[in-house]
Protein backbone atom coordinates (compact mmCIF):
# COMPACT_ATOMS: atom_id res chain seq x y z
CA UNK A 1 0.00 0.00 0.00
CA UNK A 2 2.86 2.20 0.81
CA UNK A 3 4.68 1.75 -2.45
CA UNK A 4 1.39 2.63 -4.02
CA UNK A 5 1.11 5.87 -2.72
CA UNK A 6 4.97 6.55 -3.17
CA UNK A 7 4.14 5.95 -6.95
CA UNK A 8 1.27 8.05 -7.31
CA UNK A 9 3.08 10.70 -5.03
CA UNK A 10 5.88 10.10 -7.87
CA UNK A 11 3.98 10.57 -10.69
CA UNK A 12 1.92 13.30 -9.73
CA UNK A 13 5.14 15.24 -9.43
CA UNK A 14 6.23 14.28 -12.48
CA UNK A 15 3.31 15.13 -14.08
CA UNK A 16 3.35 18.52 -12.48
CA UNK A 17 7.53 18.79 -13.68
CA UNK A 18 6.63 17.81 -17.31
CA UNK A 19 3.47 20.67 -16.72
CA UNK A 20 5.41 22.78 -15.75
CA UNK A 21 8.17 22.64 -17.75
CA UNK A 22 6.04 22.41 -20.89
CA UNK A 23 4.53 25.68 -19.59
CA UNK A 24 7.72 27.46 -18.59
CA UNK A 25 8.90 26.54 -22.38
CA UNK A 26 6.03 27.89 -23.86
CA UNK A 27 6.19 31.13 -22.09
CA UNK A 28 9.86 31.18 -22.72
CA UNK A 29 8.96 31.05 -26.74
CA UNK A 30 6.47 33.51 -26.37
CA UNK A 31 8.81 36.01 -24.67
CA UNK A 32 11.19 35.21 -27.32
CA UNK A 33 8.60 35.84 -30.42
CA UNK A 34 7.49 38.86 -28.16
CA UNK A 35 10.95 39.97 -27.90
CA UNK A 36 12.18 39.44 -31.95
CA UNK A 37 8.96 41.65 -32.66
CA UNK A 38 9.99 44.50 -30.43
CA UNK A 39 13.57 44.01 -31.69
CA UNK A 40 12.45 44.24 -35.28
CA UNK A 41 10.24 47.23 -34.61
CA UNK A 42 12.80 49.30 -33.24
CA UNK A 43 15.01 48.24 -36.07
CA UNK A 44 12.12 49.21 -38.56
CA UNK A 45 11.74 52.53 -36.54
CA UNK A 46 15.54 53.49 -36.36
CA UNK A 47 15.99 52.58 -40.21
CA UNK A 48 12.81 55.10 -40.82
CA UNK A 49 14.27 57.84 -38.78
CA UNK A 50 17.46 57.45 -40.61
CA UNK A 51 15.80 58.09 -43.77
CA UNK A 52 13.79 60.56 -42.54
CA UNK A 53 16.80 62.32 -41.58
CA UNK A 54 18.80 61.59 -44.21
CA UNK A 55 15.30 62.94 -46.43
CA UNK A 56 15.24 66.35 -44.43
CA UNK A 57 18.72 66.57 -44.77
CA UNK A 58 18.83 66.83 -48.69
CA UNK A 59 15.83 69.06 -48.53
CA UNK A 60 17.71 70.91 -46.32
CA UNK A 61 20.91 70.73 -48.68
CA UNK A 62 18.63 71.67 -51.27
CA UNK A 63 16.81 74.39 -50.38
CA UNK A 64 20.00 76.02 -48.97
CA UNK A 65 21.85 75.90 -52.27
CA UNK A 66 18.65 77.33 -53.76
CA UNK A 67 18.48 79.81 -51.34
CA UNK A 68 22.23 80.70 -52.05
CA UNK A 69 21.27 80.81 -55.80
CA UNK A 70 18.89 83.16 -55.53
CA UNK A 71 20.74 85.37 -53.23
CA UNK A 72 24.00 85.13 -56.01
CA UNK A 73 21.65 86.06 -58.53
CA UNK A 74 20.14 88.87 -56.88
CA UNK A 75 23.41 89.80 -56.07
CA UNK A 76 24.40 90.28 -59.45
CA UNK A 77 21.36 91.88 -60.60
CA UNK A 78 21.75 94.69 -57.76
CA UNK A 79 25.48 94.72 -58.36
CA UNK A 80 24.43 95.20 -62.82
CA UNK A 81 21.88 97.81 -61.79
CA UNK A 82 24.08 99.96 -60.02
CA UNK A 83 27.11 99.90 -62.20
CA UNK A 84 24.66 100.29 -65.36
CA UNK A 85 23.35 103.28 -63.45
CA UNK A 86 26.32 104.57 -62.66
CA UNK A 87 27.64 104.33 -66.74
CA UNK A 88 24.14 106.45 -67.61
CA UNK A 89 25.62 109.00 -65.29
CA UNK A 90 29.22 109.12 -67.01
CA UNK A 91 27.63 108.73 -70.78
CA UNK A 92 25.16 111.92 -69.93
CA UNK A 93 27.70 114.08 -68.24
CA UNK A 94 30.22 113.48 -71.04
CA UNK A 95 27.76 113.92 -73.79
CA UNK A 96 26.27 117.21 -72.09
CA UNK A 97 29.68 118.67 -71.41
CA UNK A 98 30.67 118.14 -75.41
CA UNK A 99 27.48 119.92 -75.96
CA UNK A 100 29.46 123.28 -76.11
CA UNK A 101 27.97 126.47 -77.51
CA UNK A 102 30.71 126.03 -80.45
CA UNK A 103 29.94 122.62 -81.09
CA UNK A 104 26.31 123.46 -81.23
CA UNK A 105 27.03 126.55 -83.74
CA UNK A 106 28.77 124.39 -85.88
CA UNK A 107 26.42 121.53 -86.39
CA UNK A 108 23.47 123.93 -86.64
CA UNK A 109 23.99 126.08 -90.03
CA UNK A 110 24.97 122.26 -91.63
CA UNK A 111 21.71 120.22 -90.62
CA UNK A 112 19.94 123.35 -91.27
CA UNK A 113 21.12 123.39 -95.06
CA UNK A 114 20.18 119.97 -95.88
CA UNK A 115 16.74 120.56 -94.51
CA UNK A 116 16.60 123.15 -96.89
CA UNK A 117 17.91 120.62 -99.61
CA UNK A 118 14.72 119.21 -98.99
CA UNK A 119 12.87 122.22 -99.77
CA UNK A 120 11.56 122.31 -96.44
CA UNK A 121 10.29 125.45 -95.71
CA UNK A 122 10.56 126.40 -92.12
CA UNK A 123 11.72 124.32 -88.82
CA UNK A 124 11.65 124.85 -84.90
CA UNK A 125 14.59 124.55 -82.82
CA UNK A 126 14.73 124.20 -79.66
CA UNK A 127 17.44 124.28 -76.84
CA UNK A 128 18.06 124.53 -73.73
CA UNK A 129 17.26 128.38 -72.16
CA UNK A 130 20.78 128.99 -71.15
CA UNK A 131 22.02 127.85 -74.54
CA UNK A 132 19.34 129.74 -76.18
CA UNK A 133 20.76 132.80 -74.63
CA UNK A 134 24.70 132.03 -75.18
CA UNK A 135 23.77 132.17 -79.23
CA UNK A 136 24.28 136.18 -80.34
CA UNK A 137 21.84 137.84 -82.51
CA UNK A 138 24.34 137.45 -85.52
CA UNK A 139 23.88 133.78 -85.47
CA UNK A 140 20.53 133.31 -85.03
CA UNK A 141 19.99 135.66 -87.62
CA UNK A 142 21.84 133.90 -90.37
CA UNK A 143 19.82 130.81 -88.98
CA UNK A 144 16.59 132.47 -89.46
CA UNK A 145 18.04 133.31 -93.29
CA UNK A 146 18.72 129.68 -94.05
CA UNK A 147 15.25 129.15 -95.20
CA UNK A 148 12.17 130.18 -96.68
CA UNK A 149 10.26 130.57 -93.94
CA UNK A 150 12.70 130.83 -91.42
CA UNK A 151 14.07 129.25 -88.72
CA UNK A 152 12.00 129.81 -85.25
CA UNK A 153 14.62 129.44 -82.11
CA UNK A 154 12.93 128.29 -78.65
CA UNK A 155 13.54 127.41 -75.13
CA UNK A 156 12.66 124.03 -74.28
CA UNK A 157 12.96 123.27 -69.87
CA UNK A 158 12.80 119.19 -70.69
CA UNK A 159 16.40 119.96 -73.10
CA UNK A 160 19.53 119.75 -70.50
CA UNK A 161 21.86 120.19 -73.05
CA UNK A 162 22.14 120.22 -77.04
CA UNK A 163 18.82 120.58 -79.40
CA UNK A 164 15.58 118.87 -80.94
CA UNK A 165 14.82 119.93 -84.65
CA UNK A 166 11.23 119.74 -86.21
CA UNK A 167 9.45 120.44 -89.22
CA UNK A 168 6.76 123.81 -87.68
CA UNK A 169 3.65 121.23 -88.65
CA UNK A 170 5.68 118.29 -86.80
CA UNK A 171 6.21 115.95 -90.27
CA UNK A 172 9.69 115.25 -89.09
CA UNK A 173 11.23 115.52 -85.38
CA UNK A 174 15.02 114.82 -84.51
CA UNK A 175 16.29 114.64 -80.66
CA UNK A 176 19.69 115.51 -80.80
CA UNK A 177 19.58 116.14 -76.63
CA UNK A 178 22.60 115.28 -74.57
CA UNK A 179 19.81 112.80 -72.97
CA UNK A 180 18.14 111.04 -76.10
CA UNK A 181 21.94 110.52 -77.40
CA UNK A 182 23.42 109.35 -74.11
CA UNK A 183 20.25 106.81 -74.23
CA UNK A 184 21.36 105.32 -77.46
CA UNK A 185 24.50 104.87 -76.05
CA UNK A 186 23.18 103.74 -72.70
CA UNK A 187 21.26 100.92 -74.61
CA UNK A 188 24.24 99.82 -76.56
CA UNK A 189 26.40 99.72 -73.24
CA UNK A 190 24.10 97.33 -71.44
CA UNK A 191 24.64 94.72 -73.43
CA UNK A 192 27.99 94.93 -73.43
CA UNK A 193 27.77 95.28 -69.90
CA UNK A 194 25.84 91.95 -69.62
CA UNK A 195 28.22 90.39 -71.05
CA UNK A 196 31.19 91.94 -69.38
CA UNK A 197 29.40 90.60 -65.94
CA UNK A 198 28.73 87.23 -67.18
CA UNK A 199 32.02 86.23 -68.70
CA UNK A 200 33.29 87.89 -64.89
CA UNK A 201 31.33 85.12 -63.21
CA UNK A 202 31.96 82.72 -65.00
CA UNK A 203 35.61 83.16 -64.53
CA UNK A 204 35.60 83.00 -60.56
Amino acid sequence: MEIQLQELIDKIKKDGIDTASKEAARLKQEAEGEAQLIIEAARKEAADIITQGKQDAERSEKAGIAALEQASRNLILAFKSEIQEFLNKIVVEAVSSSYSIDVIKGILPDLIKNWAVKNTDSLSVLLSEGDLKKLDDAFKAKLVSSLKGGVVLKSEKTIGSGFRISEKDGSAFYDFSAEAVADMLSAYLSPKLAEIIKNAVEGT
